[in-house]
């Protein structure tokens, strides 16, 4: 290969160019109409538009990506993670095209990005599972029947994704037909597909997976194991490797479980293995990430392999840069650095960061995709950075990331740095008394409370304006950001614009972050008790519910599908 199309954005698309000119070949940027200055932009060697703001319309766009393909002379798609990396018809559109895919094979990630007839593998290679469905479910019916017969808690899952969108967890019976509907819809907004699967819920479990290296030439390699265990929502916020304080029975046994799932799916690239280790020692598979993982720079750090260099080499022909397992050095742990606040429940705070100041230092490691000055949109994922803190042992990089925490300043947007320097200094994640942290362990368990962050300006997320201009007889489609052309109307007309927003009352129910309406729980003029959920916002690609602040009549102000902006009122209570 000689020219690679990252189809992503963000940091992880910063991470691939840096990795496409570290194995000497050139890189080609693409961006939503709110990325067109974003860092991944400036990272590669050149970049095109994608000319729209939603996903669909940009980075899940398999036409547009491939014309870009093409026009720029790209001979190789790097999918990064999310968006279309798991999408088994990008990859064979990318391979019908004449172009290098850098990943698994279609028919790879067909049979374990189907997370039914990945079961079906685990459970033919001897891997161990709880109960589950063997195919996916058609209705809230078919869960419920689940539930009673297997009992409660249980989790429905989407069927073709990850990241954990369109995974629910139902607790109780009564709610067990609304987190159907709700996974079904975060699977189809998030994957195009909504079909979810169902399966006994481990309560309280580590969530473990083992990294996977596989060629062309029939090697798998595992390279080690990472905890995960730390989640808010079912998204990751610390991952940690290797993963401590597991048995040798139990690394044996997830060793073993991963070489064999991916040699029986005939695997190749760069894949991740997931499990659950229960609070009694019970391992059960969970699922095969068939793409490049978040917490993929804690396992370079403790074996010393570029993971992504490894996926161009594979991708090249050439056979892995190891044969076994590789010895661990020391131990990393890595911090997904948010935009998003924990006074306010985790929600996602898009704006624009007015001052970013990263940590550095001995065992410090900064994966960005934003620096001062970048906006965050709320189109796409909260995620700004990773920060990457290794050690000689566990105890060296827990000292060196409360040093670098303390460092890192981030200021315009909140972010989950409050977090992250609470649970360092947290006795049930540095184990003193006994390594306490789980999957559920940050809703239910962490007695921390966070002060809410001043709330970022919004930051309207409008398509570029374009038009033409001729330069020397060439007429060439010129992109001007709509901020820049208001603001030569405005000089030009020296009209006055009017920012006074509506004075909120006693009652009324605001949104809490920028995003769109999804529905509305309740109708007009029903009468709700306090605390009751009214309506279902998502952001971030991710479901909020919006909760009444009072007793009271629903007086809807928006309907649903409407975009909203932080404050702006949705409802008021009568």
């Amino acid at each position: 290969m000689r020219k690679v199309l990252i189809a992503n954005r963000g940091e992880i698309a910063v991470r691939v160019a840096r990795a496409c000119r570290d194995y000497g070949v050139a890189s080609v940027a693409v961006y939503a109409d709110p990325d067109a200055d974003a860092l991944h932009v400036r990272a590669a060697d050149e970049a095109w538009a994608l000319h729209g703001v939603r996903p669909a319309d940009t980075y899940l766009d398999i036409a547009k990506l491939l014309d870009i393909a093409r026009r720029s002379g790209a001979d190789a798609v790097h999918p990064g993670y999310g968006f279309l990396s798991e999408r088994a018809e990008f990859a064979r559109a990318v391979m019908q095209a004449g172009l290098t895919w850098i990943g698994p094979r279609p028919e790879t990630i067909e049979a374990l990005g189907d997370k039914v007839a990945a079961r079906k593998i685990a459970r033919q290679v001897g891997a161990p599972l709880v109960a589950g469905t063997a195919e996916p479910v058609q209705s809230a019916e078919e869960v419920m029947a689940f539930a009673r017969a297997h009992g409660l808690p249980i989790a429905i899952k989407a069927a073709f994704g990850g990241g954990g969108r369109g995974l629910k967890v139902a607790w109780k019976m009564e709610e067990v037909a609304e987190l159907y509907d709700s996974a079904v819809r975060e699977a189809t907004a998030a994957f195009g597909r909504g079909e979810c699967f169902v399966e006994q819920f481990l309560d309280r479990p580590r969530h473990i997976e083992a990294q996977v290296l596989a060629d062309q030439h029939g090697q798998v390699v595992v390279l080690g194991t990472r905890d995960c265990s730390l989640q808010r929502r079912n998204q990751k916020l610390v991952e940690e490797a290797p993963a401590p304080f597991l048995t040798d029975a139990q690394r044996t046994s997830i060793h073993r479980a991963a070489q064999a799932i991916c040699a029986a799916a005939g695997y190749v690239s760069a894949g991740t293995v997931e499990f659950l280790l229960s609070r009694t020692g019970q391992v059960s598979f969970l699922e095969v990430n068939t793409r490049l993982q978040v917490e993929h720079p804690v396992t370079e750090e403790t074996t010393g392999v570029d993971l992504v260099v490894e996926q161009l080499r594979i991708a090249d022909g050439l056979p892995l840069s190891l044969t076994e397992t590789p010895v661990p050095r020391g131990h990393s742990i890595e911090f997904r650095i948010n935009a998003e606040d924990p006074g306010r429940g985790y929600l996602p705070t898009p704006g624009r960061i007015e001052h970013f100041a990263a940590p550095s230092g001995p065992g410090v490691r900064l994966d960005s995709g934003v620096a001062a000055g970048s906006v965050i949109p709320g189109s796409f994922d909260s995620l700004m950075a990773k920060l990457i803190v290794s050690g000689a042992t566990r105890e060296q990089a827990l000292q060196r990331a409360r040093r670098a925490l303390a460092e890192f300043q981030i200021e315009g947007v909140a972010s989950v740095l409050p977090f992250h320097r609470a649970v360092v200094q947290d006795p049930a994640f540095t184990a003193e008394q006994g390594f306490g942290v789980h999957t559920r362990w940050i809703e239910t368990e962490m007695q921390q409370d966070f002060t809410a962050a001043l709330r970022p300006v919004p930051v309207q997320e409008q398509p570029l304006q374009r038009t033409w201009v001729e330069i020397d007889g060439r007429r060439v489609t010129l992109g001007l950001p709509a901020s820049l052309l208001q603001g030569v109307a405005q000089t030009a007309t020296s009209a006055p614009v009017s920012t006074t927003a509506a004075a909120v009352q006693d009652g009324d129910v605001l949104a809490p972050m920028a995003g769109s309406l999804i529905a509305w729980k309740v109708a007009e003029g029903e009468t709700v008790d306090a605390g009751a959920v009214i309506a279902v916002m998502e952001s971030m690609k991710m479901e909020s519910p919006i909760t009444a602040p009072r007793a009271g009549r629903v007086a809807q102000q928006v309907v649903a599908g409407s975009s909203l902006q932080p404050g702006q009122v949705i409802a008021r209570m009568g």
